[in-house]
């Protein structure tokens, strides 16, 4: 059976970056279609953000549990139900699933469950952009768009030579959907995706090893910060195999696991552990859904776009990873606001990349936002910095979390706020008021001049801004 329906916008990708433009353009009163191949949501809600966040908790818990006693609470017998960690993982997706039908609901957008393929002019759209979409049953529906927008996201990345099983070597994606935890892990790749692993793992008692090409662990972070985690790191047993590079040949799959060897300035190391976890990063999603029947121009892999987030088809939009800006969910999302307007002809404004928050989920976590000081320093900037340690906070102290610290990185002769790079509990939460400051020009002292309530880990921010001119107080 074959259908064709008019819309004034289709997005190919439900994806937080696609039913964020989606919802959006229904608010704007336009009438909108969302094309998803596999559950709305995507990768964020079912096999990145929220359930890598939920074990990260459930791993978080566990630590602090075998720890209770520093508390004065006695808890023997600490034990872990991995199947119930798992569990309450996916009830958490369920629910946010739901809500997300619900929001469609709510805002009359049509969703089509089925692989959607950008099909070219036709009599029903003489410029193209037209989405065939292939559902259940052999049905075939043509959804014709006066605006299309690209939404497809991204998948796990792989290494020449190195061939995710599912079973021995794993990618993200499977690593989530593990039944039972391995006694030892080897990842590779120290970037996001493999710290936010490495801490998981480690505190759920595996084994880890991490092996990353460059010299630091997340290594676009600021020096000081990558040094810090991988000291923490190393404190907790997490073994750290940096400027080192797996040799594909030497990969061996066996029963008990698999065998490798890594080149690193001192030689080759030889590594054995149940599994390889391939942590190298993401690609962006651009093939099988048809771009070779438009003039959408690609540019190393990913779709090129200008700060609208129009494609060279100037009818035709792409947001979040399938785009190649930052591979992070909120920036998806606010992609997708801004292509939203700028569709609707409602006046919205780039947004700066440098502005964009930063968030790694590890313990402790990682924040930034801005540029680091070797950045600043590349840039012909004149700096002063300020750094204030969470060991010598009120409140840090309570919560029996004081590694880390705040890191401001200012303009010395303008005062201007340049970075902000943060280590330490719940940084996720404290990096707003960083990034809010910088899109205000803020200055530091005029952030220090804030009153920061008493005891919060919100003060440490205060005073890093202080001690950018010498003024903080608790140091």
């Amino acid at each position: 059976m074959f259908m064709t329906r008019q819309y004034d916008v289709v997005v190919l990708g439900g994806g937080i970056g696609g039913y964020t433009a989606a919802i959006r353009l229904a608010q704007l009163g336009k009438k909108v279609a969302i094309v998803e191949k596999d559950k709305l949501g995507g990768t964020c809600l079912h096999r990145g953000c929220i359930p890598s966040k939920a074990l990260l908790r459930s791993a978080e818990l566990y630590d602090t549990m075998k720890h209770s006693a520093d508390f004065g609470i006695n808890a023997d017998s600490v034990s872990l139900n991995f199947a119930k960690v798992q569990e309450r993982k996916q009830a958490i997706v369920d629910q946010l699933h739901k809500g997300l039908h619900f929001l469609m609901d709510k805002n009359k957008i049509e969703v089509f469950n089925g692989k959607g393929t950008i099909i070219g002019p036709s009599i029903f759209s003489p410029r193209g952009g037209t989405v065939n979409v292939e559902l259940a049953h052999d049905e075939v529906e043509n959804l014709v768009p006066e605006h299309l927008i690209i939404a497809t996201g991204s998948r796990p990345k792989t290494l020449p030579g190195v061939h995710p099983d599912g079973k021995h070597i794993l990618t993200s994606d499977d690593a989530l959907l593990l039944s039972e935890l391995p006694k030892s892990v080897i990842i590779v790749g120290g970037g996001v995706i493999g710290v936010e692993w490495a801490s998981l793992l480690h505190d759920f008692g595996v084994d880890v090893t991490v092996v990353e090409a460059a010299a630091n662990l997340v290594p676009a972070e600021d020096k000081e910060i990558s040094r810090e985690l991988e000291r923490l790191f190393k404190k907790r047993g997490i073994r750290l195999l940096t400027n080192a590079k797996l040799l594909p040949d030497s990969l061996a799959t066996e029963e008990d696991g698999v065998r490798l060897t890594v080149a690193h300035r001192t030689g080759e190391t030889a590594l054995h552990a149940e599994k390889l976890l391939l942590s190298v990063g993401r690609e962006a999603l651009t093939d099988h859904i048809g771009l070779d029947h438009t003039e959408v121009a690609l540019a190393n892999g990913v779709i090129k776009v200008n700060e609208f987030m129009q494609t060279t088809e100037s009818h035709i939009y792409a947001v979040g990873d399938v785009n190649g800006g930052y591979q992070l969910a909120h920036v998806a999302a606010h992609e997708g606001l801004i292509a939203a307007e700028h569709i609707a002809g409602v006046a919205t404004n780039p947004y700066p990349p440098r502005l964009i928050p930063r968030c790694i989920y590890t313990r402790p976590e990682i924040a930034a936002v801005g540029i680091t000081e070797d950045e600043a320093k590349a840039q012909g900037y004149e700096i002063k910095t300020g750094k204030f340690s969470f060991k010598a906070l009120g409140k840090a102290l309570v919560l029996g979390e004081t590694d880390g610290f705040v890191k401001v990185v200012a303009d010395a002769k303008t005062d201007d706020l340049l970075g902000v790079h943060m280590i330490g509990p719940h940084v996720t939460d404290l990096v707003s008021e960083a990034a809010l400051a910088q899109i205000l020009a803020a200055a530091p002292w005029e952030v220090g001049f804030t009153i920061h309530p008493h005891p919060t880990l919100a003060e440490s921010l205060g005073e890093a801004m202080l001690a950018v001119d010498g003024r903080a107080i608790n140091i």
